[in-house]
């Protein structure tokens, strides 16, 4: 039996949904620009400050700053170049070190 999808979902609400996550959740405030740095320590900087600063998370704050840059990426999907894959990547192994967990 073929599945049929719920009325009203699209790939164009999926965007929506998840810009949406990413500019008013509660895993934290953002800087503006962070996820356009080239830099994967600035990049990690940028998280922790606002993670650090953020009175909207809800749990520590390695926690959200890990959990939004995973986010940015697997959002992103197939559409991050292999360049911009390789610098959030390299921003995780940066995050763990500020933040004394590497």
């Amino acid at each position: 039996m073929p599945r049929t999808h719920k009325s009203g979902s699209s790939a164009g609400s999926a965007k929506r949904w998840s810009a949406e996550v990413t500019h008013s959740s509660n895993a934290l405030d953002l800087e503006e620009g962070v996820f356009t740095k080239r830099d994967p320590h600035e990049i990690a900087l940028s998280l922790m400050r606002s993670a650090e600063n953020s009175t909207r998370r809800k749990g520590t704050a390695y926690q959200s700053a890990m959990s939004m840059l995973t986010f940015e990426i697997n959002r992103a999907g197939k559409s991050l170049s292999a360049e911009r894959r390789q610098t959030l990547e390299a921003a995780k192994g940066e995050l763990r070190k500020v933040f004394g967990r590497a």
